[in-house]
């Protein structure tokens, strides 16, 4: 199974991003031990699913400018 594997400082930014959330969205203070097993779960959890819808969306796109280029070859041949 995959695992996205952040750079550290982002991961210390959404730690503390989701430490901010706790505290003005629900009036919680949450340590850096727990919002740091937060963010671990919904990796762990939402990762894989955001990270297919990506590739999905992706590979839509490449084939729909794939489409556009093989109009324009066609539009160029000689008749």
């Amino acid at each position: 199974m995959m695992f996205l594997k952040l750079p550290r400082e982002q991961k210390e930014q959404m730690i503390s991003e989701i430490q901010q959330y706790f505290y003005k969205e629900r009036g919680e203070e949450i340590g850096h031990l727990a919002a740091e097993n937060m963010l671990d779960f919904f990796m762990k959890h939402a990762g894989p699913i955001l990270y297919n819808q990506a590739i999905s969306d992706a590979r839509r796109l490449v084939a729909d400018r794939m489409a556009s280029i093989e109009d324009d070859l066609y539009a160029l041949e000689k008749r």
